[in-house]
């Protein structure tokens, strides 16, 4: 009976449906899109969040980091991978005369540091040159091709993916050579220690700043990461509670409309609900009734809004985590429940009222109109 009670105006029933459809899109979307969004920051800053960054401190009497600073460096992260760089700027020059600005990287462990998407990177880099993507297309280079610095020429080993911008020379535009390529440069430009987590990272930077450095001196500049993902996690937080306050506004919003709808409804159906009071029909089975069809628009707008988030969230993962799957993960897909289960609470509270009044009006009155 509710159902049908619900067809005899499609119209009003289906834009109170849609008020709901938009509450739920509204309160899903938002949800996953700040999850996509912390995934795909979670995967960009991963690598930097067990390092260490170690370079000239403003009180240090050289020009960088030298090579018993070195050792001293490696004396205290014995646990930890260290990967001294020095580092210049050169200008590379196709066969086709086609010309790249590149920073220019010189370090022995090379697969620490850099994924390659072809080739190889080698742990151990005593000859031949890494270069990013962009470079390599730009001056269509292909694997073995020489590159030329300082007078010498390097084969090309492998091409740096240039996602990985967050390391040395920012994963663009950069020419990875043996550390003996810049030998003409005495020290160091920094160093990047690689720990096995983000507190052994920061306990590392913790010592290596008591070791170098006093109150007063800054011997070395001793950066860590590890606190930038878990800063990002806090205020993804914050926006993700802002943006669910707002759908849950929109969802008010329909639970008004369904207020209306249902008190329209009950107001002219009065007579009908005086008839079926006077043959015996009880408040308990009216109220019953109009929760009834209150529950229906809730769980009919909460599948079509559930439905339509879902394709939101497909398109929101494949472009910024790019893995589309990814939404079915509970982290995202929990918001589709949320959605679907705040429609129908709300709209059984909105039709509360309606069925209340209902339930509790004199078949008399009720007849009389």
């Amino acid at each position: 009976m509710a159902w049908r009670n619900l067809g005899r105006n499609r119209m009003r029933t289906v834009l109170a449906a849609l008020g709901i459809i938009i509450g739920v899109m509204a309160i899903a979307s938002l949800g996953m899109a700040t999850v996509a969004i912390q995934q795909q920051a979670s995967s960009q800053l991963g690598s930097l969040t067990n390092q260490v960054s170690v370079s000239a401190g403003e009180d240090l009497d050289t020009d960088g980091l030298t090579d018993d600073q070195i050792s001293e460096i490696e004396s205290i992260a014995a646990d930890a991978t260290v990967v001294p760089q020095k580092t210049n700027n050169t200008e590379l020059t196709s066969r086709s005369g086609a010309t790249a600005r590149v920073s220019v990287t010189g370090v022995t462990n090379a697969a620490a540091l850099y994924d390659v998407s072809a080739g190889e990177s080698p742990s151990r880099l005593t000859t031949g040159a890494l270069v990013t993507n962009s470079t390599a297309q730009q001056l269509g280079l292909e694997l073995g091709d020489p590159v030329e610095y300082d007078g010498h020429l390097y084969r090309v080993r492998g091409f740096i993916e240039s996602e990985t911008g967050f390391g040395p020379g920012g994963g663009r535009g950069e020419l990875v050579l043996p550390v003996s390529a810049l030998s003409n440069q005495q020290y160091y430009d920094s160093v990047t220690v690689i720990a096995e987590d983000g507190d052994a990272a920061s306990a590392l930077s913790d010592d290596l700043d008591a070791y170098f450095n006093t109150e007063d001196e800054t011997t070395l500049q001793i950066q860590s990461y590890s606190g930038v993902q878990q800063n990002i996690g806090g205020f993804m937080d914050t926006l993700q509670t802002a943006l669910l306050g707002i759908g849950g506004i929109s969802l008010v919003v329909a639970s008004v409309a369904i207020l209306n709808v249902m008190l329209m409804s009950v107001i002219e159906r009065r007579g009908e609900i005086g008839v079926l009071r006077a043959v015996g029909i009880r408040r308990g089975e009216v109220l019953r009734m109009i929760l009834t069809e209150s529950a229906f628009l809730g769980v009919l707008g909460g599948l079509v809004g559930a439905l339509g988030s879902l394709g939101v969230g497909l398109v929101l993962f494949s472009v910024l985590a790019g893995d589309a799957t990814a939404v079915l993960q509970w982290a995202s897909s929990q918001y589709l429940l949320y959605g679907l289960a705040f429609a129908v609470v709300a709209s059984v509270l909105s039709g509360f009222y309606p069925a209340w009044k209902a339930a509790n009006e004199s078949p008399i009155d009720a007849l009389r109109g």
